[in-house]
């Protein structure tokens, strides 16, 4: 949510930060804009309302060369997106330029003050009002700008990953964080800084993840200097090696990254399961679990934290782990999980979900978690995050980066991660039966292979997303495991074609949502051959009866339900805990053609964006 990055090195920095912009711009493309110092010192803004495509446009008119520069994309909290709001925000004398990601809680009372010490502001925003404040501290107490950063934070509530330069100095850099994340690249001579890796994929592989109330002192052929916000003191370095390939971030000939990473399914389910089945399908390894076998030995009950499409993945994973490991196991959004007053103790576990592993919400369930005593478990896709930093333990879902907005790789990478997890549980604790845990990692051995061939339905489904593209409503029902499919389902469409849709347990639609059902509202409505079939049948039945269009995902090889359904799609038979992976398959796709149809930029669906970082 925003992305920003900066760069210190020989080259110019222009064209460096507008690539790392757009490597950048699935966390937000509200606005764009960018701040150079230039090598006499003069400094130079230029910003836009739109995508970064915009800003190419009113920069490339008068943007000078300079070698130190800072950019940011914007997800726009505080403020209408426009040219005004855009960063970077500028102090009043024009001397320091800022870009910010996260939100300022307490701006109000800051921009009060400064409005009372003679300060005006341009924007609605709240990271002006830290750009202001640090001007302020830097004249009143003649201090440097890494130390009028420092005072300046100390006054902060909130979240933040910022980064500031200054006008006369081309050679300096100051960053800091603390609940939003920044990453440092390390190259030869040069150093860059984002929010994430990606910007700087190309240029070097060692990164350095700034921790919480950490300040950064970047200057141009020294040493990097990290100090503690508060009591000023230095903190130890530590570099890391980053795995990440610049093949990963491109399409690869795919008209979209959604497509893209539609269609790589198999290949990162692999990555997700690899070495992780062992003795010929007859035990699962997660060096989480078996580290910890005390704790899950003694847990008395797990519940799972989550947001968006990780929250329905820990639905899944609920029914998984009281299937096979007899534990009490609760669901819980992150963002009320934290304010629900959650009873913990040491004999619970808590599982937190998240691809981007930068989620506010998650990470603040996770604090508080932790502070009752509780076991905290993190499943993440992001190596080096925050959150897998900030668990007792984890597993990595290693399905690759994930650019598309809407989840798709990552959604089918933490199920899968989950029913290892859950059968992992199991197997320590002896409540899943030999004969179960085979045939069950057997499939999932397999999976990458099933899911190649659920990918067939393609072309099917490109032409069954023509009938309904203009559709205003969607009804999306399941049973059981494919529950939280069909949630997941609606949300996909409504996240990238704006199309109302709603996902419901298949029962509970004659409880309310069946009085919402005509022949201009069609359902799609999971039913794989499993232990719910005939129950579900009888709820196509009602939609029929009512006039509704119904689009059924079904295993491959049911005739009778060709003459129910209007639209059948197969998928390939699995047991009956793996549907979900299989069936969300045609689901994404379907998803994916209708916003296609619809003229939708499906990559970046309006109003989202990929990590959110702020409440």
């Amino acid at each position: 949510m925003c992305g920003i990055v900066g760069y210190l090195g020989p080259k110019g920095a222009y064209d460096i930060l507008i690539q790392g912009l757009k490597r950048l711009e699935y966390r937000g493309y509200d606005s764009a804009g960018v701040a150079i110092v230039d090598g006499d010192g003069k400094l130079h803004v230029h910003k836009s309302r739109g995508k970064v495509a915009n800003l190419e446009q009113v920069a490339n008119a008068g943007c000078t060369a300079g070698s130190l520069g800072i950019a940011h994309t914007r997800w726009a909290t505080h403020g209408e997106p426009n040219d005004v709001n855009a960063h970077p925000h500028v102090s009043q004398s024009g001397m320091i330029a800022l870009v910010h990601n996260g939100t300022i809680e307490n701006y109000a009372v800051l921009k009060k003050v400064l409005k009372d010490h003679g300060y005006e502001f341009k924007s609605e925003t709240d990271t002006e009002v830290l750009v202001q404040l640090i001007e302020y501290i830097k004249l009143t107490s003649s201090c440097s700008l890494p130390e009028a950063v420092r005072q300046a934070l100390l006054q902060v509530e909130g979240a933040y990953a910022i980064a500031v330069v200054e006008q006369n100095d081309p050679d300096t850099m100051i960053v800091a964080r603390k609940s939003s994340p920044l990453v440092i690249g390390v190259g030869e001579d040069e150093v860059f800084i984002a929010s994430d890796a990606t910007p700087f994929v190309g240029y070097t592989d060692k990164v350095i993840y700034l921790q919480d109330n950490e300040i950064g002192v970047i200057r141009r052929n020294q040493p990097l200097q990290l100090i503690s916000l508060h009591n000023n003191e230095p903190s130890a370095i530590s570099i890391q090696k980053l795995q990440l390939s610049l093949a990963q971030l491109e399409k690869g000939g795919y008209d979209t990254f959604m497509l893209k990473e539609i269609f790589e399914q198999p290949s990162t389910l692999r990555d997700c399961l690899r070495g992780r089945i062992v003795d010929d399908c007859t035990r699962v390894v997660l060096s989480g679990v078996e580290l910890n076998k005390e704790r899950f030995m003694n847990a008395e009950r797990i519940t799972l934290v989550a947001c968006g499409t990780s929250w329905h993945a820990a639905l899944i994973g609920k029914r998984l782990i009281q299937d096979f490991c007899q534990i009490p196991v609760e669901v819980e959004y992150a963002s009320e999980f934290r304010y629900g007053n959650p009873v913990l103790n040491n004999k619970d576990i808590v599982i937190s979900i998240s691809q981007s592993g930068e989620t506010a919400d998650t990470l603040a369930a996770i604090q508080l978690a932790r502070e009752k005593g509780a076991f905290v478990y993190g499943i993440c896709n992001v190596v080096g995050a925050s959150i897998p930093r900030n668990t007792d333990s984890g597993t990595y879902i290693h399905v690759g980066p994930e650019i598309g907005v809407a989840s798709t790789k990552a959604f089918t990478g933490q199920v899968t991660v989950l029913t290892l997890l859950a059968l992992s549980i199991g197997q320590l604790r002896g409540t899943v039966d030999k004969e179960t845990l085979h045939n069950i990692l057997s499939a999932l051995d397999k999976m990458p292979e099933i899911i190649k061939e659920a990918l067939n339905v393609d072309p099917e489904v490109k032409k069954l997303s023509r009938v309904f593209s203009y559709a205003h409503n969607f009804l999306y029902l399941g049973r059981g495991y494919n529950y939280p499919t069909a949630l997941e389902g609606a949300l996909k469409l409504k996240e990238i074609s704006y199309i109302h849709a709603e996902g419901y347990p298949a029962a509970e639609m004659k409880h309310g949502p069946i009085a919402l059902i005509d022949h201009e509202m069609p359902s799609v409505i999971i039913a794989p051959s499993d232990s719910l079939y005939d129950k579900i049948i009888s709820n196509v039945q009602q939609v029929k009866s009512r006039g509704g269009a119904v689009v059924a995902i079904v295993s491959r090889g049911n005739t009778a339900m060709t003459d129910i359904a209007d639209f059948c799609i197969e998928i390939p038979e699995v047991p009956e805990c793996l549907t979900p992976i299989v069936a969300s398959i045609p689901l994404q796709l379907l998803a994916y053609y209708i916003a296609v149809n619809k003229g939708k930029n499906v990559d970046q669906p309006r109003n989202l964006a990929k990590s959110v970082t702020v409440e």
